[in-house]
C-alpha cells in the first residue's frame, strides 16, 4: 500500500473549482504556485490538485457534469513581494486585476491582491503582516 502524507491545521479540508478550460487554469494556478511556493500534487486529463484545491473539468466524476459558480480563494503569502510576485505572475498566465497589491483595511497590515482567474474566480494572496508560526503545518501520514 502507498503511504501518503498531506499537511493539515487550517479550517478549509479542500475546495474543489469546476472549469472551463482545464490547460488554461493549469497554466495560470501553476505560475502562481510556483510564486507561493506550493507544489503541484498531481495532474490528469480531467483534473489537478495542489495542497487543498481541486481543479476539474465538468467531466470528472466528482463535478457532475456542473461548473461551479465564482468562488474566493485566499491563498497565504510569506511577505509582501510574494504578494506582488502573485499578482505579475497572475496576470502573466491569463488573470485579470481585481485589485493591485496593497494595505487593506481589513486588520493592521493586511497586505494583499487580488486577480480574477480564467473562470472569473476571485483569487487572492494575502499576508497578514509580522507572526511567527508554531509549526509550518501539521503533517498527516497514512
Amino acid at each position: 500500500m502507498e503511504t501518503n502524507e498531506i499537511h493539515r491545521g487550517r479550517l478549509i479540508d479542500h475546495v474543489h473549482l469546476v472549469v472551463r478550460d482545464l490547460p488554461a487554469s493549469q497554466r495560470f494556478y501553476q505560475a502562481v504556485f510556483d510564486v507561493l511556493g506550493v507544489p503541484m500534487g498531481g495532474v490528469s486529463d480531467s483534473f489537478f490538485w495542489a495542497d487543498e484545491l481541486f481543479v476539474s473539468t465538468a467531466a470528472s466524476p466528482a463535478a457532475q457534469g456542473q461548473l461551479t459558480g465564482r468562488h474566493h480563494l485566499a491563498f497565504q503569502a510569506r511577505d509582501t513581494a510574494m504578494v506582488d510576485a502573485f499578482h505579475q505572475a497572475a496576470l502573466a498566465h491569463c488573470g485579470k486585476d481585481n485589485g493591485a497589491p496593497g494595505y487593506r483595511p481589513y486588520h493592521p497590515g493586511y497586505y494583499g491582491a487580488f486577480v480574477l482567474d480564467p473562470d472569473g474566480n476571485n483569487i487572492e494572496a494575502v499576508f497578514h503582516g509580522e507572526a511567527r508560526r508554531s509549526a509550518p503545518s501539521v503533517k498527516v501520514t497514512f
